[in-house]
């Protein structure tokens, strides 16, 4: 499916983890900083087309002014399904087993159930892509996908987290639970906080929607139920930030 990429670090990012897929590049004429001299290099080198065009032509193409003079036509591969979510799984646990030194990273996965904002996903997947995620899920329905404005705001993490879009969230993760991950959804009915939860097994985070939260059957198939301590008179968190603090806390737990 062709898409758009637009920005310096998202078209970079795409430039060098997945060049093949790129069909074309235009460049703002009159702004060429060093980075944006540089992806023209790099763009040049693996003989993709690039194109000098003026600001009116890239606002008409990225459809927005937040382009930061560059913007490139993406064959963006096609979304992660479950079979490959679980194909990943297994591949990562044979890994594992064949590892010399006998150090194993613990799966760590992102539940997504429902965003609709692109700009909350695309911050979503950045986070998740540092926190060493090794996959964002979420349902195909009532969900925003990888929208050339959700790829610009992951600033590359689109192109390197796998993002599966299921079917059914329900039925994933039961499957899901059954090779030995820990489901733990935030929600305003939960009795325990973030930070006493252990994080060292298996886990996967699981994120409700913007304003909404967890949908009811996916709040009830979790294993635990997590707040995030509020010290001020806002009763919650944007939920990309929310994610950001989740993740956080299991990478700070699996490094102590």
């Amino acid at each position: 499916m062709k898409t758009l990429i637009t920005g310096i670090h998202a078209v970079e990012s795409a430039l060098k983890n997945d060049p093949d897929n790129i069909v074309q590049v235009w460049f703002a004429e009159n702004k060429k900083n060093q980075r944006i001299k540089e992806l023209i290099h790099h763009a040049q080198k693996r003989g993709l087309i690039s194109n000098s065009v003026d600001f009116k032509m890239l606002d008409k193409l990225a459809k927005t002014h937040q382009h930061q003079g560059v913007v490139a036509e993406y064959n963006a591969p096609a979304s992660y399904n479950e079979d490959d979510l679980l194909a990943l799984l297994e591949s990562k646990a044979s890994d594992e087993a064949e590892s010399k030194n006998g150090q194993q990273s613990v799966p760590l996965l992102l539940v997504l159930d429902g965003i609709t904002d692109p700009h909350n996903l695309g911050a979503c997947l950045r986070t998740a892509e540092g926190a060493g995620v090794i996959a964002v899920i979420a349902p195909k329905d009532n969900a925003v996908g990888l929208t050339p404005a959700a790829r610009k705001v992951a600033s590359g993490a689109a192109e390197t987290v796998p993002f599966v879009q299921v079917t059914n969230l329900v039925r994933t993760i039961e499957k899901l639970k059954k090779l030995g991950i820990w489901f733990f959804g935030t929600s305003d009915k939960a009795t325990g906080y973030l930070y006493t939860q252990n994080f060292k097994v298996p886990t996967a985070i699981v994120m409700g929607a913007e304003g909404k939260g967890l949908r009811r059957l996916t709040e009830e198939h979790c294993d635990e139920l997590i707040a995030i301590p509020m010290a001020g008179k806002v009763s919650s968190l944007n939920v990309s930030v929310a994610t950001g603090v989740c993740l956080y806390e299991v990478v700070r737990q699996r490094q102590s």
